[in-house]
């Protein structure tokens, strides 16, 4: 398997492949697993955490589980990268309820999150809902700012790849970035 294939990002049969070598303890597929999807997985912990220290700790944790889980993926199911994404999403969702105090669910409430029809279905709203949201605010970015937000947290790209791919100087790239970053940051704000 060649190192680029390993790394895409969108490449979910090499995810695939990866995932079913990691359930049968490979830990060289490990290592390309983490190669190909931390990236990822670090920005949508950073999205969800806002915390690059928290992230950071629960990105080693989520590849913890990834490795104690491979054998449960199932790609009939749905796609690697969603499977990974969600193992990280719901360890980030952990963290944050770990850190505030709970509030007792009314009954009614309880009932419904143990249906897992009702949780996929509310899952798939709420999704779409910040999909459509997350798109909305981006169309409102400068072409060069959209452009190198998706590149870095898209598709885990470095400052100095960016600037070379968009062939703008690495200054002006950091600060599209940043100012992408605070307009999407004040878009998304209920």
């Amino acid at each position: 398997m060649s190192p680029e294939a390993a790394t895409s990002p969108t490449d979910s049969a090499t995810l695939e492949v990866l995932l079913r070598r990691c359930a049968l303890q490979d830990r060289r597929a490990f290592e390309e697993l983490y190669r190909a999807a931390s990236p990822r997985l670090l920005a949508c912990l950073l999205a969800i955490l806002r915390r690059r220290d928290l992230a950071d700790e629960a990105l080693q944790e989520t590849f913890v589980r990834i490795w104690h889980r491979a054998n449960q993926f199932d790609g009939y199911r749905g796609r690697a990268a969603a499977w990974l994404v969600a193992i990280a999403r719901y360890h980030a969702i952990d963290i944050l309820r770990g850190n505030r105090s709970t509030v007792p669910l009314a009954d009614a409430m309880a009932a419904v999150l143990d249906d897992p029809t009702a949780v996929h279905a509310f899952e798939v709203t709420e999704s779409a809902m910040t999909d459509t949201a997350l798109q909305r605010c981006l169309d409102g970015l400068t072409l060069e700012q959209r452009r190198c937000v998706v590149l870095a947290y898209s598709h885990g790209l470095s400052h100095e790849d960016i600037s070379t791919q968009v062939a703008s100087p690495l200054g002006t790239v950091k600060s599209w970035v940043r100012r992408g970053l605070q307009s999407l940051r004040r878009c998304m704000q209920p």
